[in-house]
């Protein structure tokens, strides 16, 4: 466990954790500690102002010459600049007043034990030992950790500009000298920090999914698989199955007793294990065929403790997003290429989709679904027709139904046209969109990410059905289009939110956590960010291009 707690989320920390009930010990002895140096503060802080009423700060007019006031000042100064303003407006709040009496850190000790459920390491921002060596400063610093603490639950610790070269959805923000205030004048300190992070059923999953996977690391993890050329087939001998039977059953794919049984039996590769080795494949975005190539061997080469990362970096791009969603929206998870509907909160319908290759990476995005377009012509992008159609002459524009329109390359609609027969229109989208598409095959394909950015969706004439039935007539409008193949666009007249988002371990409908590569290395720059270490498989393309494939 100590080796993810301490390396993973602090940045070139080499502190080592003793074992887990001398930790514990450890932190009664400071945290009592910690209690008394701030109650003996908070006295002699509050000696000259009057008696204050137990568990509720007294809001009192100071003036600048108030020795208690200056020496808060001069304490602030010595805090992280990014802390200061909310720091000095909590303090404001509560009239300058000390915060944190013993009954208040011994909840806030509450609030911060439940850290490792978020992915995170409680001691990276509460130090009760130095709590307790410096008492004049105690309780400054301790509003600094908790509110440093709940900005991280609030809104994710790395800004994701930062780590993504297009970033563009709507952020979380709470105002959090307000919330903190309030939570100790109401006495639910506990409860303020827990409502911080996503309350949803993705993010609550996701975190219960972490505990698990922390729990299967101190149990000792699954031995490790060594991957080899070549593919396992079934009902064939392998000196790698103990290996295989025992990370399955680790994850659940597999029973216990299943388990011992099918060890003792041997080496074989049976009927029993493929089944398992099946629900493995799924959980991975793998064929689900039982045939154990080089995508799955590079899957079971991943380590508990690389699968727990993953998870909990996951959790941090969760919580960089707001927590209002629109009840009605459409989600393209692009690291498995997956498209989710949304109607009145829940998931109604599900298709595969062709993202961005990872040259050419569908971006995040958060933006308003605009039209539906029935048999649309593609308006090429200049950098595509430059470097892909122009350079094949004449003949090849004229097989593909293209010409030249003031300088822009325009294929006109029609059943081989790369948009095939519908589009979706987002407002404000630096040319991304959601379309269908005559290359069908890719969709069987597990590695989908080979767009040039834009999202092909799987039967989108019929997803596009399904949008537009609420209102018989726009639907009607839309199955003439079709009939006609005549080009039109069709307004929903209803608000629906699009998100493109980049999740590599997810809670699937079965419940289990599902797991994709770092396609597009973000993983791999997020985990750099912050200073913690990850090694993940390598990505297997299963799949070749195709040679006349130029959609977006």
């Amino acid at each position: 466990m100590g080796s993810f707690d301490t390396r993973a989320w602090t940045r070139g920390s080499t502190r080592r954790r003793t074992k887990a009930n001398t930790t514990m010990n450890r932190r009664e002895l400071t945290l009592g500690a910690a209690v008394s140096a701030l109650a003996g503060s908070a006295a002699a802080q509050n000696a000259p102002m009057g008696a204050q009423i137990q568990g509720q700060p007294q809001t009192v007019v100071v003036t600048p010459t108030s020795p208690y006031y200056a020496a808060f000042n001069a304490q602030l100064e010595r805090l992280p600049a990014a802390i200061q303003p909310d720091v000095r407006a909590f303090y404001e709040l509560n009239g300058w007043q000390p915060a944190w009496t013993g009954a208040r850190l011994r909840t806030l000790n509450q609030a911060s034990a439940r850290a490792e459920r978020h992915g995170l390491s409680r001691s990276d921002f509460f130090d009760f030992v130095g709590l307790a060596a410096d008492p004049d400063t105690a309780d400054m610093r301790t509003t600094a950790a908790a509110i440093t603490y709940a900005r991280v639950l609030a809104e994710g610790r790395i800004r994701p500009e930062t780590v993504e070269d297009l970033w563009e959805m709507e952020k979380n923000r709470v105002d959090l000298p307000v919330g903190l205030n309030d939570a100790l004048v109401q006495n639910k300190v506990v409860e303020w920090f827990e409502g911080l992070a996503p309350t949803d059923i993705g993010y609550s999953n996701l975190s219960a999914g972490y505990v698990r996977y922390r729990r299967i690391i101190r149990e000792g993890g699954w031995p490790r698989f060594v991957a080899r050329s070549g593919t396992i087939e079934p009902g064939a001998s392998d000196n790698r199955v103990p290996a295989m039977i025992a990370r399955l059953v680790a994850e659940g794919d597999l029973s216990a007793s299943d388990g011992a049984r099918l060890t003792a039996e041997g080496l074989v590769y049976g009927p029993e294990l493929q089944t398992a080795m099946r629900g493995f494949q799924a959980r991975h975005g793998l064929a689900a065929d039982g045939r154990i190539g080089a995508g799955t061997q590079s899957s079971l080469g991943a380590s508990a403790e690389d699968r727990a990362r993953q998870i909990a970096l996951n959790l941090e791009r969760r919580r960089w997003l707001k927590r209002d969603l629109n009840p009605e929206r459409i989600e393209v998870n692009t690291a498995a290429a997956i498209m989710v509907y949304w109607k009145e909160g829940r998931p109604v319908h599900s298709n595969r989709v062709v993202c961005g290759s990872p040259a050419n990476q569908t971006p995040s995005l958060e933006k308003p679904f605009a039209s539906v377009v029935a048999n649309p012509p593609w308006y090429v992008p200049a950098g595509i027709a430059r470097r892909e159609i122009l350079p094949r002459g004449p003949g090849y524009l004229a097989s593909q139904n293209m010409y030249i329109s003031n300088g822009t390359v325009i294929q006109r609609a029609g059943p081989t046209a790369a948009l095939g027969y519908v589009k979706f229109e987002l407002r404000d989208s630096y040319a991304i969109f959601l379309h269908d598409t005559p290359s069908k095959a890719a969709f069987n394909l597990s590695m989908r990410q080979r767009s040039h950015g834009c999202v092909r969706v799987q039967n989108a004439v019929e997803f596009a059905r399904l949008l537009l039935s609420p209102d018989p007539v726009l639907l009607g409008q839309f199955d003439d289009a079709q009939v006609s193949r005549e080009t039109q666009r069709i307004q929903t007249g209803r608000e629906i939110t699009v998100r493109l988002l980049y999740w590599t371990a997810f809670v699937d409908g079965q419940g289990r956590v599902a797991f994709r590569e770092d396609v597009y290395r973000r993983d791999q720059k997020l985990a750099e960010a912050l200073g913690i270490a990850v090694s993940l498989p390598a990505v297997i393309d299963d799949g070749t291009a195709v040679a006349n494939d130029v959609g977006p």
